[in-house]
């Protein structure tokens, strides 16, 4: 019940789940709000919550029909925790998890305060320590980030909407704004390497940088990629903010603001935006009057405390979505890279916080096939262990990840290739 109300107070995330690759678990009550907001008047859903199609309903830009998943028909026993939707229990354990994180960044600022405060380690090493542990705590924020937006929407407490990643700019835009611009990228890249294929990608401009041209000069740009996420630009910085204000909600008849804009949506991003003004105001205060500066020197700690925390979500955003969506990636996947390059894969997975996170970089594939009723690698690791879910995506993998009866994109011979050469090795 409570589930069906906030699906009603948000109905255009109802609608952007209708137009999803698989629905999700939560269809019926997504259509319920749909159908009761059409009933009560709302105006028709805008591009921002359709996929942008021809008469056809084919992509205006490849022209293919919209792909479907291919779900497993009757369901493998050994497939059936992929698909099952996640129990309350979990639910409150991820936002359990995302609460400590938070906390932990706090402490971590606090920590970093009191090192340089009683001297307890040269101003290198203080900022050392803090660097490190902030960094590795902002990869862990986005990895619970995504795991939560597919499958534990909504928290248990209204004021966890505000923690889900303040340190990742001085403003960004809110939990649910999040939400939505996620499964926007989801309905309008169905297939990784066609970006925006159904409809405006709003993380398109990520990969603007690494693949404006496939010729060898379009390497020249590849190093701006961090500077250009940690300036913001990914999903949780203050110019993806400003993207994705300047485009949702949609306009209503006659360039009009929609209906919901002041009623709904600027409260919500009204208040966010305040947590954060207080939050880092705390952190000025925090590096000014409590290290004896001037008040006016506060700006001095805030932007070492901003420096690491932005590092720590710009690391792990380019992971998510520049290496998952890259053609060289899935170039190299297609080889089998776990049997020739397994040191690769244990260090990287090491860096990210475990294989269940490497998880989400080698089967990135399987989660846009159905982010709603599989959710995140990194998710479902969490409570079934990272090879059981590894050998669940490979065979996910060897069906065939959508029914189309188009031709066979670049992606899909990547995947076909792949599957090939990993049944070749385990003998099946």
């Amino acid at each position: 019940e409570q589930l069906s109300k906030k699906y009603e107070e948000y109905d255009e995330l109802a609608a952007l789940l209708m137009a999803s690759p698989d629905g999700g678990h939560d269809a019926d009550q997504a259509k319920s709000a749909v159908n009761k907001a059409n009933a009560q008047g709302a105006e028709p859903g805008g591009k921002m919550l359709s996929l942008d199609v021809d008469e056809n309903k084919r992509s205006r830009m490849t022209k293919r029909a919209i792909p479907t998943p291919n779900i497993p028909e009757p369901m493998p026993p050994n497939l059936a925790f992929m698909f099952t939707k996640i129990s309350p229990e979990q639910k409150m354990y991820m936002w359990n998890i995302y609460t400590m994180i938070f906390c932990l960044e706090c402490l971590s600022i606090v920590m970093y305060w009191a090192l340089l405060k009683y001297g307890v380690v040269s101003f290198a090493a203080a900022t050392s320590i803090y660097g490190f542990v902030m960094i590795v705590l902002c990869i862990q924020n986005v990895y619970i980030l995504h795991d939560v937006i597919h499958g534990a929407t909504f928290p248990p407490y209204e004021w966890q909407n505000y923690i889900t990643h303040p340190f990742a700019d001085f403003i960004s835009i809110p939990w649910m704004d999040l939400i939505m611009e996620h499964n926007r990228h989801h309905n309008s890249t169905f297939d990784l390497l066609n970006h925006g294929e159904f409809g405006w990608d709003p993380a398109n401009w990520l990969y603007t940088l690494q693949e404006w041209t496939m010729e060898w000069y379009g390497w020249c740009t590849v190093p701006l990629v961090p500077l250009w996420h940690f300036c913001g630009a990914n999903d949780t910085g203050f110019l993806f903010a400003c993207l994705w204000w300047l485009n949702f909600p949609d306009s209503g008849p006659g360039g009009k603001c929609d209906k919901g804009f002041y009623s709904k949506w600027l409260p919500v991003r009204a208040k966010h935006v305040s947590f954060q003004f207080v939050l880092w105001s705390c952190v000025w205060l925090l590096g000014s009057v409590g290290l004896n500066r001037p008040l006016s020197e506060g700006w001095r700690f805030v932007l070492l405390v901003s420096f690491f925390c932005r590092c720590g979500f710009a690391l792990a955003w380019m992971f998510i979505a520049n290496l998952n969506h890259s053609h060289l990636w899935n170039e190299f996947l297609a080889s089998d890279p776990e049997r020739s390059w397994p040191m690769l894969h244990g260090c990287m997975a090491f860096c990210l916080g475990g294989r269940h996170r490497w998880n989400e970089m080698l089967f990135h594939d399987v989660h846009h096939m159905c982010p709603g009723r599989i959710g995140a690698m990194s998710q479902r690791g969490r409570f079934h262990g990272w090879m059981k879910v590894h050998d669940a995506c490979v065979e996910i993998l060897s069906n065939g990840l959508w029914k189309s009866e188009d031709a066979e994109t670049v992606m899909e011979q990547h995947q076909k290739r792949r599957s090939l050469v990993i049944k070749s090795r385990v003998g099946k």
